[in-house]
């Protein structure tokens, strides 16, 4: 009899030992689930932060202030499919201690630039410059902080803002990749000014940094440090109605307004496995691809999805539309949003060739651009890490474009560009060099597209392999 009490007992202890370790792993599925969840939702606002504290902690840059890099981009600038085809002039602003203006220059002669003034969120506020809202006439654009009532004095453009936070990225044409022309370019850049709306009187004068000789990395970490991203700029920033379904999801994993994120190594290794599922499921939508372009099988594809473009064009205020996880994977291989895509540029993306295989650095391959390129501006095409979405490091360049006057042109106008390890015998002009151990993707840009791109007069081909 005492055996049999024994025995019950062992299995009630053993039954309330199951159940207790079942409860634990429900309560860790939760918050592996969650973090994949909060990965997908709030990459855009990560994607920002990571630009931010490179700016911070590694230039003497600040807050309110111009940093730029001094020549066409090269691997140094480690940001998610940039142009290397522009010089670029970025400014990170906020607006808690009340409005900020940005005082854009107008295009003068050959010097003119294309703007995108973006909440922290990175949706778009406005666009700039010569095929932006003001037309190149330039302007003082003033973000405005959430709730702003006061009246503006004449001549401001108003920029409502959801949250403090934001930035802007201007880029000041290139002529040529010359010298002399990419001095100007930096001339031309340094009018634009950044102030308090409360100086507008008497602006102080705006500080530039040069960072092109320094490693900005800001590839989006897949680690637990990307919570401590996310949890930064919760702290900083008020909760968008929209999102305030987050508020609980993220508490869940540590992450709330006016208290420590400090999880303890089982929760980080939680954390850690949600964002390699993030990662995981985050990739596999990019590689099932986007919306063809120029044909219904066309390899080039839009930038990003169509319902994701109307919603930001939209400031995502349809009562019936939120495209959390489309906005989640663009985030992931670029950053700025555009308020008007398709007025002042438009990309086209390409992660395969003709025959629908991914593109290898080792191999060789050729694109041929069809000559009148519809575009009032330039066109280029530039090669990325497929990984890291971020220029192939360690190559001397990274794109061709219309800009470069020694590209040797076709009979009938057209251009063959090369993409591979070592260029073919007499086409180095033509060359785009890759990282033989690595895979890399292609985007084609367009400056200034005009209604014969949109109305697919003129069409890319699709790139074709040509060999080892």
């Amino acid at each position: 009899m005492k055996y049999l009490v024994f025995l019950c007992v062992l299995l009630v202890a053993a039954s309330a030992e199951g159940a207790e370790k079942a409860a634990r792993q429900a309560f860790d599925d939760e918050i592996e689930r969650k973090a994949v969840q909060a990965v997908v939702w709030g990459i855009p606002v990560v994607n920002y932060d990571l630009m931010r504290q490179e700016m911070l902690t590694k230039t003497p840059g600040r807050v309110g202030q111009v940093i730029y890099w001094g020549r066409p981009l090269d691997w140094r600038n480690q940001t998610l499919t940039p142009n290397p085809d522009a010089l670029y002039f970025m400014t990170f602003f906020t607006t808690k201690d009340g409005p900020v203006v940005l005082d854009l220059p107008a295009a003068e002669g050959s010097s003119s630039f294309n703007g995108n003034i973006v909440t922290a969120w990175q949706l778009p506020l406005e666009d700039a410059g010569l095929l932006g809202y003001d037309k190149g006439k330039g302007g003082k654009f003033v973000v405005l902080p959430p709730g702003y009532k006061d009246k503006l004095p004449e001549g401001f453009i108003p920029l409502q803002s959801e949250v403090y936070g934001g930035y802007m990225l201007f880029r000041s044409n290139l002529k040529s990749h010359g010298d002399a022309d990419v001095q100007a370019s930096i001339a031309y850049g340094k009018t634009l000014k950044v102030y308090p709306l409360s100086a507008a009187a008497s602006p102080p004068e705006t500080v530039f940094t040069d960072v092109k000789d320094i490693l900005f990395d800001s590839t989006i970490r897949w680690d637990d440090s990307f919570f401590d991203n996310l949890n930064r700029v919760i702290q900083e920033e008020p909760w968008i109605a929209r999102d305030r379904v987050m508020i609980d999801q993220l508490k869940s994993l540590g992450i709330e307004q006016g208290k420590p994120f400090a999880p303890d190594a089982h929760v980080k290794s939680l954390l850690t496995e949600g964002i390699k599922e993030a990662q995981k499921l985050l990739e596999a939508k990019y590689d099932a691809g986007l919306p063809p372009f120029f044909t219904d099988r066309s390899r080039w594809t839009l930038p990003a999805y169509p319902d994701l473009i109307t919603a930001a064009q939209a400031n995502f205020d349809a009562p019936d539309a939120y495209p959390v996880d489309h906005r989640g994977v663009a985030y992931s291989y670029a950053y700025i949003g555009i308020k008007r895509l398709g007025a002042g540029q438009f990309y086209s993306i390409s992660i395969r060739d003709k025959d629908g295989n991914d593109f290898d650095g080792g191999k060789t391959y050729r694109l041929n651009v069809p000559p009148n390129v519809p575009v009032e501006q330039y066109w280029s095409v530039t090669a990325y890490d497929r990984q890291t979405h971020a220029l192939i490091r360690n190559v001397p360049r990274a794109s061709r474009s219309s800009q470069i006057p020694d590209l040797i042109k076709n009979e009938d106008g057209s251009i063959d560009l090369y993409f591979g390890p070592n260029a073919p015998q007499g086409r180095d002009a033509n060359w785009v060099p890759t990282d033989p151990k690595r895979k890399f993707e292609l985007m084609f840009r367009a400056y200034g597209p005009t209604k014969a791109f949109f109305d697919k007069e003129w069409v890319l081909p699709d790139v074709t392999f040509m060999g080892r």
